[in-house]
């Protein structure tokens, strides 16, 4: 299990570990330690118990204290991550770091919401601001007090010589660019593909769903978009590196077409599995919700599960730290998740332009110029300057080369009242019933997401939620002129997103698919035709319908199962293939006799994954797409590749282009793995190793201690496990951080898991004590009555307002 695994899997199981299987062991430990705390801004005393698995349990005398408390103690457990989530966003790096990050401080200022903050406020539930006021005051109480040498300064702060800086209200809801929205990444890489060799160059970057055929927009020249329009824009949605501060400064810069492959490859892993089971189909009668969230896998987890109680409310689940209250999870009479619905929200403008003017229309219409400021650590401020036309943030300009000037903007549904990532669930809160619930889809704004929901009179259901742009004449799946001959004419009526309330089948579950129902208008609606594959909703929906009665154990186990589906079709393919190499024979004969299911100890899992994603791809592509694209498809979409493979005018090539992929892959694992085919086990390869980017800046112990080791991981992107690593070293860097599973109605049977741990001190012992049982597939309980709760405390804090 590598080298902290089978300690520490040893150490708990003495806990309460819930499995696919079932629990294990009794309650833990009956030690629990008393704290009192003072605590400036606090209204009213209050209790806060934090259980053994690090999840705080927080009791305010308001709802006003229950999101000052949990701003509070975000600060004491996520300092040093909702410090930086919020000096990325804001463009305020450089000011912490210095100069080397004014060129992404000024691309995150191009996409901050710059709108009218009452309407910003008005689309949340009534309460928004007064949770959002509360929850930055708390936050600021907990920096406060480390500025003020009352409690430890974080060691990342040491490591960058930097400080914790005080929050705005208005900091949590103008950064946007952390929540998921598409497709202008694969708009650009498509028109690249054009250019060099036409629209059907790009059938195996991109499968497009449900069946349709786009055209070039008139008026656009694919050409003119430069190789790297969105530098700016993947400066502004990326992470935060040190490896400039690590190398002083020296960092090579990646080719465009490298970092927007990048960027497409990290998109189209960032989904989510969900599903609701109907009271009939349950061994309880109840129902059970189940959520896994994907997004990039790392130290400290994206999220954090909290519970906030109050006179009026209620309510447990998994957030981004830096957000008031949570995304997904349960209040007294509700349970709802969610999952990423692939609305295309984005569409890059191309514009001819006249110094700071572009035409419009019949004339030429003044860019809004704006120039700000950036401070910068050990130099003088610099002046930016920033740039938007009608459409949105000027993302790149081009001189005039022979073909005039040009602009490019963005038009993104961020710029839109409501479009903070995943505060609409601010509406769910304190939903009571499906037409709360509905209500709350219908005002969502992003990420685009298929919202599920049970209650406890035993309804469930699903709906797709948020802000559709209406395109009257063009598909989004290329950039546009911005002259005005393609405007969004509003946003289409949420209402008339799909729903599901109660389906005949007794479940409801999504995992990123093109769900769009039979009959649906996709071509008049334009609501988005990239979606996820179905690989994982094929092998959910198979379970779930297989399983008549099921229990919490069988949402936990179809959470972790590692099953690729899409494997099948591949395999399939193999057929007639035969070889006269007797080792690729043998890797034949295994990958038939395979069972589709990607554990650690399975030799034919690694066959599979080898040739599928290092081989497979650039094989086809390399024989059937124009050499002038191939560096573009790269080695093309999976199922895009599999569906090409599997027409009637592959024949021809197919069994040539299986056997030269498998013969490659074979080759590479003999020189990774040793000759000996019986010894290529999926766990030597798959395996999960977080580090925090901060930790080049740390010296050998440091960093060791900020990591958690080496765990071999089962599954795939492809699995629903969901989990993705990178071809080179096959280090999962995607999948479910969190899952929950919620026995609707019974609260306290809940469960779930948060890797690696709860808190982002590497000196906690909540900093890695969860991700031992998240790679073995294990849970703990998540507790919502006080009873439960106090029967699994670690820690009871008892707080006062300081005088």
């Amino acid at each position: 299990m590598g080298r902290i695994g089978k300690a520490w899997v040893g150490m708990l199981m003495g806990s309460w570990i819930a499995t696919g299987a079932g629990a294990q062991g009794a309650p833990v430990s009956t030690s629990v330690t008393q704290q009192a705390w003072t605590v400036a801004g606090l209204a009213a005393p209050a209790r806060m118990v934090i259980d053994h698995w690090g999840v705080p349990h927080i009791y305010a005398a308001s709802s006003r204290d229950a999101f000052f408390l949990q701003g509070y103690n975000a600060g004491r457990d996520r300092l040093w991550q909702i410090d930086l989530w919020r000096k990325r966003g804001l463009g305020r790096l450089a000011a912490s770091f210095g100069p080397a990050y004014v060129a992404q401080d000024r691309a995150a200022r191009l996409f901050l919401y710059r709108g009218d903050m009452a309407a910003e406020y008005a689309a949340y539930a009534p309460g928004a601001r007064e949770a959002v006021q509360a929850f930055t005051a708390g936050v600021n109480a907990y920096v406060g007090e480390v500025r003020a040498g009352k409690r430890p300064l974080p060691v990342e702060f040491k490591l960058t010589a930097s400080q914790p800086e005080p929050w705005g209200p208005q900091d949590v809801l103008r950064i946007r660019s952390h929540a998921l929205v598409s497709n202008v990444t694969s708009e650009v890489a498509r028109a690249q593909v054009v250019c060099a060799a036409g629209l059907a160059a790009d059938r195996l970057r991109r499968k497009l769903e449900p069946d349709h055929t786009t055209v070039v927009p008139a008026g656009l020249d694919p050409c003119a978009i430069p190789a790297d329009v969105l530098k700016d824009y993947l400066l502004a949605t990326g992470t935060v590196s040190f490896e400039a501060l690590a190398s002083r400064g020296r960092t090579a810069k990646a080719d465009p077409q490298v970092q927007l492959a990048a960027a497409l490859s990290a998109f189209q892993t960032e989904g989510s599995n969900n599903w609701v089971i109907a009271p009939a189909r349950t061994a309880t009668g109840r129902p059970i919700l189940a959520n896994d969230p994907h997004r990039p896998v790392g130290v400290p987890s994206l999220r954090y599960i909290v519970h906030l109680n109050a006179p009026d409310l209620d309510i447990i689940g998994a957030g981004e730290p830096a957000l008031p209250g949570v995304s997904f999870g349960h209040n007294d009479d509700m349970a709802w998740g969610l999952t990423i619905f692939y609305i295309d929200q984005e569409d890059l403008y191309v514009y001819e332009t006249r110094g700071d003017t572009y035409r419009y229309r019949s004339g030429f219409e003044p860019m809004t110029v704006v120039r700000e400021t950036v401070e910068v650590k050990g130099q003088a401020p610099r002046q930016v300057t920033l740039k938007f036309t009608r459409h949105g943030p000027v993302i790149d300009e081009t001189p005039d080369s022979g073909h005039g000037a040009h602009a490019f903007a963005l038009r993104t549904v961020w710029n839109q009242p409501g479009a903070s990532g995943y505060f609409g669930s601010s509406r769910m809160w304190h939903a009571k019933s499906w037409a709360d619930f509905k209500a709350g889809q219908e005002a969502w704004g992003s990420p685009p997401l298929n919202l599920v929901y049970a209650g406890v009179d035993g309804e469930i259901g699903w709906s797709a939620a948020g802000l559709t742009p209406a395109r009257p004449n063009w598909d989004g799946l290329l950039p546009v002129p911005g002259d005005g001959r393609y405007e969004w004419a509003g946003m289409m009526p949420e209402a008339q997103l799909p729903s599901s309330r109660n389906p005949v089948e007794g479940f409801f579950a999504t995992a990123n698919e093109m769900n769009l129902p039979a009959g649906y208008p996709a071509e008049a609606r334009k609501i988005g035709f990239e979606w996820g594959d179905r690989s994982r909703i094929t092998r959910i929906r198979e379970v779930l319908a297989a399983t008549p009665k099921a229990t919490l154990a069988d949402s936990m186990a179809l959470q972790t199962d590692s099953h690729d589906a899409l494997s099948r079709r591949a395999i399939a393919l193999l057929a007639t293939a035969a070889s006269p190499d007797p080792d690729v024979t043998r890797a034949i004969a295994l990958l038939k006799a395979w069972d589709n299911d990607e554990t650690v100890g399975s030799v034919a899992a690694t066959l599979y994954q080898v040739w599928s994603i290092n081989h497979l791809g650039h094989t086809v592509v390399a024989a059937v797409t124009p050499a002038a694209a191939r560096t573009l498809v790269g080695s093309g979409q999976l199922d895009a590749v599999i569906s090409y493979l599997e027409t009637p005018g592959a024949a021809p090539i197919r069994d040539r282009l299986l056997l030269a992929s498998l013969g490659a892959a074979v080759a590479e694992l003999k020189n990774r793995l040793g000759p000996d085919m019986s010894t290529w086990t999926w766990g030597r390869l798959h395996h999960a190793d977080f580090s925090p980017a901060v930790a080049v800046l740390a010296d050998g112990q440091l960093a060791a201690r900020m990591g958690t080791g080496s765990l071999p991981i089962p599954g795939s992107a492809s699995s629903p496990r969901a989990a993705t690593y990178r071809p080179g070293d096959f280090a999962q860097i995607a999948g479910a951080s969190v899952r929950l599973v919620m026995d609707v109605g019974q609260w306290d049977n809940s469960v779930a898991v948060n890797t690696p741990g709860q808190s982002g001190d590497s000196l906690s012992p909540h900093y890695r004590d969860l991700f031992p049982l998240w790679a073995a597939g294990a849970y703990v309980p998540l507790a919502f009555s006080r009873a439960a709760v106090d029967a699994q405390a670690e820690t009871v804090v008892t707080l006062t307002p300081a005088p």
